[in-house]
């Protein structure tokens, strides 16, 4: 068995290979790049992206990137293409077309006919004077030397750097668009993702006869059953129009106990805090949690635009939701 000395050069080899492949891109990047983005916004259609073998699986990753954040994109094989799948391609579409020598025999047969439709073709390739580069609109060109593969064979460097800057035009794209977190959760409600991106405060809230409050005249003893019956750790103190006053803890209940006042006589107003921490009904639950990670409480009471009390939530909830 090879000593283990050796394997671990041989990975560092290849990461030291790879960063310099993606290095020369990076400085490669030009006009090019430019005229490739500007293209895709003049696209009134889909992004069609097409590549054979490992530059399909990578272009496969690109078109799922680009879907993903505001740009409409999917991938087309090459080979399915010429036999019958170029009827997916309509006018107002564009073809990323992916092969690193630029002489793919699927590719170099569908873009006469891609052309032929007046649909603008951006090639990613690695040489300038390929069939690909000739019969595209724009080329973006990988300056690759080697490939990590020490054979020089294996698509490594080659695909490693056109994933990235396929992922540089997305980003370039989303950034230009102004695409919003709550734009990308359209494309990913499911999952964590989905759910720290969709739910807000109202999903998760305690409302109606399960929201803890008291008036302000409330006695002590209303104040202990309505924060033990609920279960919340707090109570929002409210006015006869249920305008937030208030809230009173558990920490504010053991305080007005352990203090020399006559706690026959307190009454919700005597022990509360005045403007307590809120959140607004119709904020974001992962807003909620890093107002309560930064504030280092449990509990939360939910407020609408008119200062009402109409909701409140804790950790658990949170926990529940699958947001923590």
């Amino acid at each position: 068995m090879q000593n283990s000395q050796d394997i671990v050069q041989v990975a560092h080899q290849v990461f030291s290979d790879e960063i310099e492949g993606l290095n020369l891109v990076k400085q490669s990047i030009e006009v090019n790049f430019c005229k490739a983005v500007e293209l895709i916004l003049q696209c009134t259609g889909k992004v069609i992206v097409s590549g054979m073998g490992k530059s399909g699986h990578i272009g496969n990753k690109i078109a799922a990137t680009l879907a993903s954040t505001g740009t409409s994109a999917f991938f087309m094989h090459p080979a399915e293409a010429l036999h019958g799948d170029l009827g997916m391609i309509d006018a107002g579409d564009l073809l990323i077309a992916i092969s690193f020598s630029g002489e793919s025999d699927e590719l170099s047969a569908i873009l006469p006919l891609v052309t032929k439709k007046k649909i603008p073709v951006i090639a990613i390739t690695g040489f300038i004077n390929s069939s690909l580069a000739k019969l595209s609109n724009v080329t973006l060109i990988l300056p690759i030397e080697k490939e990590a593969c020490p054979l020089n064979l294996a698509p490594t460097t080659s695909t490693t750097a056109t994933l990235v800057l396929g992922d540089a035009l997305a980003v370039a794209l989303l950034s230009i668009k102004k695409f919003q977190p709550k734009d990308f959760a359209l494309s990913h409600p499911g999952g964590s993702l989905g759910r720290k991106l969709l739910t807000t405060v109202m999903d998760i809230m305690h409302s109606g006869e399960r929201l803890p409050k008291v008036l302000v005249s409330s006695s002590l003893k209303e104040v202990v059953f309505e924060i033990s019956a609920k279960g919340i750790g707090l109570v929002g103190v409210i006015d006869g129009a249920d305008k937030l006053l208030g809230v009173i803890t558990d920490g504010d209940l053991r305080r007005a106990l352990d203090s020399e006042r006559d706690v026959k006589n307190l009454i919700a107003k005597d022990i509360m805090t005045s403007n307590p921490l809120t959140i607004m009904v119709n904020a974001m639950a992962v807003d909620a949690v890093d107002i309560m990670n930064k504030k280092s409480i449990s509990s939360l009471l939910v407020v609408n635009a008119d200062g009402n009390l109409v909701g409140a939530f804790n950790l658990h909830d949170l926990f529940k939701a699958k947001l923590i």
